[in-house]
């Protein structure tokens, strides 16, 4: 993740890139904006990604110039980028001793990351004809902790969440998850209603985010390998782009390398309708195996260890 944004951040400096910030919402005494970059040579409303940044829930910023080239090439092929603050409930840390105030602390964090992601949202909405965003192409993306606080507002939209109510019969279009995962205290993540399509990045020896799950006794974070089973099962279009042997730089790279598979996930299945169901398996031979199974403890560590 860090050679991506040194990398990234170079190239950034080339150019600049003209946001119109906008407070949407204050909670727990903090003022939360959005930053709205519009897209480029459009006439009409085109659709919108909302991104929510990386950073273990710890740290953090929606205007990282490590992100603006991604921004850049989203509104350049006629998107508007919508990137938010949320709340970094983990800032001070958490607790890996205690094992229910872990518990308690990390799906604060989740929830209060997803609950701004959704109120966002409902701004965006609110003010999309002045914004020239369609308000039926909103799409969901983020990274590592932003793609779980994208997929945990689907969540909770799909399930009826009382903080996701005051977007009504609103869903989102799609889903961008980069090294993402929903956390859940009750078993695998439930879908009352049908999900929306995604796209998901997500390498297996990743230690930071789970691939497939982390979870103990119901608790645990649920990654893009098992939200792509279920999507199968119900029959939802998705997207999964499994990186064998790639750790935790998938919450980057893919903004960077593999922008011809997000814009065809937006082109063909958010825009166009298109039903797939695709896994691309890819073997980058530069990376030499290594592990790909973590303990709940190893993740935590990983993450939040002094």
């Amino acid at each position: 993740m860090k050679r991506f944004f040194m990398l990234i951040a170079a190239i950034a400096v080339t150019f600049s890139v003209v946001a119109e910030t906008i407070f949407y919402a204050e909670r727990d005494g903090e003022k939360l904006y959005f930053d709205h970059y519009p897209a480029v040579g459009v006439t009409g409303n085109a659709p919108c990604v909302i991104f929510a940044f990386g950073g273990a829930f710890a740290r953090g910023t929606r205007a990282d110039e490590g992100y603006l080239p991604y921004f850049k090439a989203l509104t350049e092929a006629g998107y508007n980028v919508v990137s938010i603050d949320y709340r970094k409930h983990l800032a001070k840390g958490i607790n890996t001793s205690g094992l229910k105030g872990a518990v308690v602390t990390m799906k604060n964090a989740v929830e209060y990351a997803a609950e701004d992601m959704l109120s966002a949202t409902k701004v965006v909405l609110d003010n999309a004809e002045r914004l020239g965003i369609d308000p039926t192409k909103i799409i969901a993306c983020g990274s590592s902790a932003g793609a779980i606080t994208a997929l945990q507002a689907e969540n909770m939209i799909c399930n009826g969440d009382k903080r996701a109510a005051e977007l009504g019969e609103f869903n989102y279009a799609g889903v961008v998850s980069f090294a993402g995962a929903i956390f859940s205290v009750s078993g695998k993540p439930k879908w009352d209603k049908t999900p929306c399509p995604m796209l998901l990045f997500h390498g297996n020896s990743d230690s930071n985010v789970p691939y497939n799950k982390a979870s103990a006794m119901g608790v645990g974070f649920f990654g893009s390998q098992f939200i792509c089973e279920q999507l199968e099962k119900m029959d939802v279009p998705y997207w999964f782009y499994a990186a064998n042997y790639r750790d935790h730089s998938m919450a980057g790279d893919p903004m960077y390398v593999n922008l011809h598979e997000i814009f065809s996930f937006i082109e063909r299945v958010v825009v166009g309708g298109e039903h797939l169901q695709i896994t691309q398996s890819v073997d980058d031979k530069k990376h030499p195996k290594t592990k790909t199974n973590f303990s709940v403890k190893e993740y935590l560590s990983t993450n939040y260890s002094k």
